[in-house]
C-alpha cells in the first residue's frame, strides 16, 4: 500500500464518526529513512484531528479512541503515530 492509498483509507476511517470534524494527514517518513528500525512500507505519520470531544478527554483515552479506529493500519502499515487535538 502507498501513502496516498493508506491516507485515503486513514482519513474514512476516522472521519467516519461523527464527532471528528476533520482530519489531516502528514507523512514524515522521509525524516527516519536512514534509522536502522525504518521498514519500507511502514509510514511515520502525524494526525491533526478536529473534535472538540477528543479534544476535552484526557490524552490518553482521546489517543486511544484513534488507535482503537486504526488498529488494522497500525498493524501493517504505520510505524509510528503521532497525534495531535487542534
Amino acid at each position: 500500500m502507498d501513502i496516498d492509498q493508506l491516507s485515503k483509507k486513514i482519513k474514512n476511517k476516522i472521519l467516519d464518526n461523527n464527532y471528528i470534524n476533520n482530519v489531516n494527514i502528514i507523512d514524515n517518513t522521509y525524516l527516519h529513512l536512514k534509522h536502522s528500525s525504518h521498514e519500507k512500507n511502514k509510514f511515520h505519520l502525524k494526525l491533526e484531528i478536529s473534535s472538540d470531544k477528543l479534544k476535552s478527554m484526557n490524552k490518553i483515552e482521546s489517543n486511544k479512541v484513534i488507535f482503537k479506529i486504526l488498529k488494522d493500519e497500525l498493524k501493517q502499515h504505520i510505524h509510528s503515530l503521532q497525534i495531535l487535538f487542534i
